[in-house]
């Protein structure tokens, strides 16, 4: 993962060597030739996918892509955003994103928390069944991603009820992930206090462009936002339907998807099907990309 962009473009070898400098270890060795099982540990995965991403950018950025007017993250990638926005440090970044999976792996005991991909429901409807599922536990929409996918998180009971409940309310699959914890819900409150100390400490520079946060789906360009935003993220749902809907609203035709992947490409194709897409994740994806400028 990002072994190519690190042979083939300056910016994205500064990129990892001063991640694994912010680390204090290999992370590129990892992300190139490590253990598979040791890279798919959320505390390893999210610096990994948030250096590839920031190593995509710069790279782009380097060979000529104008920077964006606009830019949002799922998820783990609003820290990406915020990178590429000059608000956060990647050091710091890189740092905070391995404690958040730390945090996140801890907070939950594995096989308490579960989650699911619903497919071919509405998020309104999705939640009227995690509400009839809990029950007395946690279940509720974790990532409502397009007008027909959202990810449901909670209790493990909980989300298998919801899955039978859902196929019986119309849904054409329900699908449980194999995931280390169930994010973006509320059995993630620990996680979310733990962090809150973390980003309290850091400072943010001032933002060349605005973002579109996972928590609201509104575009912020206020430094003094940002931590409560990236708090709250942690146990909330992340709005990537309404995130596309406002940015389409907000004039914006192009989406470049930065790091390894194309599946936020694929969620905003069913979003809005008029723009234009592109992914970079190596040198090909990245001249590829340069092309349809």
């Amino acid at each position: 993962m990002g072994k190519d962009l690190f042979d083939n473009h300056a910016a994205a070898r500064e990129t990892f060597e001063t991640a694994d400098e912010a680390l204090g270890s290999k992370l590129s060795e990892m992300c190139f030739a490590g253990d598979e099982a040791d890279l798919q540990l959320t505390a390893n995965t999210q610096p990994a996918i948030l250096t590839v991403s920031v190593a995509a950018y710069r790279s782009a950025i380097a060979e000529g892509l104008p920077e964006p007017d606009l830019v949002a993250g799922h998820s783990l990638g609003e820290y990406s955003a915020l990178v590429a926005a000059g608000v956060l440090d990647f050091k710091d970044a890189v740092r905070t994103v391995r404690a958040r999976g730390t945090f996140m792996q801890e907070a939950v005991p594995v096989g308490i928390g579960a989650m699911a991909a619903i497919l071919g429901l509405d998020a309104a409807a999705v939640e009227e069944g995690c509400r009839e599922a809990a029950q007395g536990q946690i279940c509720s929409p974790a990532n409502i991603n397009s007008p027909s996918q959202v990810v449901i998180a909670g209790h493990s009971e909980a989300v298998d009820r919801a899955c039978e409940i859902l196929k019986a309310k119309g849904a054409k699959r329900a699908i449980r992930l194999s995931v280390s914890a169930p994010f973006h819900c509320a059995l993630m409150m620990p996680a979310q206090e733990r962090l809150a100390e973390d980003l309290l400490q850091l400072g943010y520079g001032a933002f060349k462009f605005p973002i579109y946060h996972n928590v609201d789906a509104q575009p912020n360009d206020t430094r003094s936002a940002v931590t409560e935003r990236l708090t709250q993220q942690v146990s909330s749902p992340v709005r990537w339907l309404e995130t596309i809907q406002n940015m389409k609203a907000a004039g914006v035709t192009k989406y470049i998807e930065m790091g390894p992947g194309k599946v936020l490409t694929g969620l905003v194709r069913q979003i809005d099907k008029e723009a234009v897409y592109a992914n970079i994740e190596d040198s090909v994806s990245l001249s590829n990309t340069l092309e349809i400028q």
